[in-house]
This record gives structure tokens, sequence and C-alpha cells, in this order.
């Protein structure tokens, strides 16, 4: 009988690669699915909440949740929203498939994930929450009130 080798490229092996750098970032995943091979984040002092790494080789999908935007949200919150994306070094704000559900997203090639490049994606996930926060929270009261009316 022949022996396969363990690679690098095994779908647990870069799980394991990518947990190992969420460590080394001082991020303890609050959730370890193997199955599904994702983690969950949440490190608030970082603007990290529920924050979903997904390693779906052959990329990596960083997601969050950021607020859910009314069903009418106007023409000016999508235009700020890509207005806003301008300023993101990785990743962008993105809805989801209902368009209500504003997320941060990154995707990364999982074969040749570094630290560092895991590092930036998150990072630039840290600094969108605080240069942009008077904003988003401005957006999830507005969704609330208009909400709240409906």
């Amino acid at each position: 009988m022949i022996e396969t080798a363990t690679t690098e490229t095994e779908p647990l092996a870069l799980f394991e690669r990518v947990k190992a750098f969420l460590v080394n970032l001082g991020l303890t995943p609050t959730v370890e699915d193997v199955a599904n091979t994702l983690f969950v984040v949440d490190d608030e002092s970082q603007g990290l909440k529920h924050l979903v790494i997904d390693c779906d080789e052959p990329i990596v999908v960083l997601e969050q949740f950021i607020l859910e935007l009314p069903p009418q949200a106007e023409a000016d919150t999508y235009r700020r929203l890509l207005q806003m994306n301008r300023t993101l070094v990785h990743g962008a704000f993105v809805l989801d498939d209902t368009g209500r559900r504003l997320l941060f997203r990154d995707t990364l090639q999982l074969a040749t994930l570094d630290e560092a490049e895991l590092r930036a994606s998150i990072l630039s996930l840290t600094m969108a929450m605080a240069e942009h926060a008077n904003e988003l929270i401005g957006m999830s009261h507005q969704s609330n009130r208009l909400l709240a009316h409906s």
C-alpha cells in the first residue's frame, strides 16, 4: 500500500495554518468548526464582532456583519458606502443576497496566505470600523427609525 504524505495544500493543513496565524495575532477563535473549515473571532477592542473566517479552498473569506439597512434605503446611503470602499486598504463593504445586510468582506488566496496578509486584512476591517464609526452608527440609527415606523 502506498502512503500519501500530507501536503500544505490539503484543506486541514491550511485550516490549521490559518488557526496558527490567528493565535500569533493574539486572536483566539470563539468558534472553530473543523468540518466546515471556519473560525469565528471576537475582539471588540479591535472592532471584531463575530468575524467569520471561512477557509473555503481555494480562498479564505473574511466576513463580518456591520448593520441592517432599511428596505427603502436612499441612493445616497449606497453612494456613501461605495465612497467608503475607496478608503479601504483590503476588503470592501458589501450587501448580502437580500440587499439589506451590510457586511465587511475580504477574500484572500488560501494556498499562498501568510500571516502578514491575514493581519493586513483584519487591520483593514479594524481601521474601517474606526474611521467610519460615526457614519455607520448614523446609518444604523436611521435604519432602526425607519424599521420602527414600517
